[in-house]
């Protein structure tokens, strides 16, 4: 299965209810602290999951979108801008990206942040023409209507309405959805409450409740209440993991796509790390490019293949970062006695932490080498060392998962 790569936001709503605030603002162009604006939470959240094709589908004022983001990257994602020449509606809106939409994508709301693995949601294939929506249970629907759920299948759409109290599931506003859904949109529509109702009766809309943060920005009071809490949630813990022995197992210079064998619990413990907020990064010395047995391409193609034999399982490293040095190199240009970056020297560590939003409280590092922890040590955070078994349990262990 092709690893997806898009996520698009539809940011095109007017906000009226903001009133005042999204005159002159679109609504997830919002300030939630200093300098940062709510949908530069969305956008690094899809960018550090490996979705490197962010689309984003603007209306109303959308020229102030297109000026900001358009063109812009975030770490390994591009960012393009599709404006509506009028307002279409959120299936409408969608529709006009046609051209530029692979088979299947993630698509989400822009003025609401759902804190969920999205890896997991598009790891499993799509009923043909289908789509999948993260769910959300809340204990009062009367804002935001329900949603019936059998066994995955999403059987029905229940409208918002005041007098729905009560607990029940919600549309997450996140989905994933096939490429072909686009049949189904004849001009300005809404695809929640047109196209969905119509998948559901077809048996083609499958749900997955998820238990994670959740916070739309549609009132003066909730977008007061992302000020208050998700500017802090930009940081996060960071999982830091030696690759050879750890990840995979050592069988001698690993470069090629056939060389990688997991270490048994390797994709499960990456998996419960991404479903637990935390940040994965790689940190490996990879002397192989220093004495010639493969260069740095071999490195990036082999973290490609990582990257999607994780996908299949719903997870992913937010960063690989690698060391070719060594002293003994045969390589001018990567011999050096004693690089910052290769471990024990804490340089690739050091690096992460001022690239990547990390919670340096929170966080530490598994290496099965006495050199990954004391490279952890001088980083000043906690290393463990894994010599054998299962790395699912020693992950379990460390994040106090039962």
């Amino acid at each position: 299965m092709t690893r997806a790569r898009q996520a698009l936001f539809l940011v095109g709503g007017r906000g009226t209810r903001l009133g005042a605030l999204s005159a002159n603002t679109p609504k997830p162009m919002q300030e939630i602290s200093p300098g940062v604006r709510f949908l530069d939470l969305l956008l690094e959240n899809a960018a550090r999951m490996g979705f490197t094709d962010l689309i984003l589908l603007a209306g109303h004022l959308g020229d102030q979108v297109e000026s900001v983001y358009h063109g812009k990257r975030i770490w390994d994602a591009d960012i393009r801008v599709v404006r509506e020449p009028r307002p279409m509606g959120t299936g409408g809106a969608l529709a006009l990206a046609a051209p530029v939409l692979d088979e299947t994508f993630v698509l989400s709301n822009g003025d609401s942040f759902f804190d969920i693995n999205l890896r997991a949601l598009a790891a499993a294939p799509l009923v043909r023409g289908g789509g999948r929506l993260a769910l959300r249970r809340v204990e009062d629907m009367s804002r935001y209507g329900s949603v019936t759920l059998e066994d995955h299948h999403i059987l029905a759409f229940e409208e918002k309405n005041p007098e729905l109290s009560g607990p029940g599931l919600i549309n997450g506003g996140v989905y994933y959805l096939s490429r072909e859904i686009l049949g189904r949109i004849d001009g300005p529509m809404s695809i929640e409450t047109e196209v969905f109702p119509r998948l559901a009766q077809e048996g083609l809309l499958e749900g997955v409740p998820y238990d994670g943060y959740f916070l739309d920005i549609g009132l003066p009071e909730t977008l007061a209440q992302a000020q208050r809490e998700t500017a802090a949630m930009r940081m996060r813990p960071a999982a830091f993991l030696d690759r050879d022995g750890v990840l995979n197992e050592d069988t001698g210079y690993p470069h090629r796509a056939e060389d990688l064998k997991w270490m048994p619990g390797a994709l499960q413990a990456v998996r419960l790390l991404n479903d637990r907020g935390f940040l994965v990064i790689v940190v490996t010395n990879q002397a192989g490019v220093a004495r010639g047995y493969y260069d740095e391409s071999a490195v990036t193609q082999f973290h490609k293949h990582m990257q999607d034999e994780l996908a299949v399982e719903g997870a992913y490293v937010d960063a690989f970062y690698h060391c070719p040095f060594h002293a003994e190199g045969k390589l001018p240009a990567y011999t050096a006695d004693d690089h910052p970056d290769r471990k024990p020297n804490p340089g690739m560590i050091l690096r992460a932490m001022s690239e990547w939003p990390v919670n340096k409280t929170a966080s530490f590092l598994i290496g099965d080498r006495g050199t990954d922890i004391e490279a952890a040590s001088r980083a000043g955070i906690p290393g463990h060392l894994f010599e054998h078994g299962d790395l699912q349990t020693l992950v379990s262990s460390i994040i106090g998962e039962s």
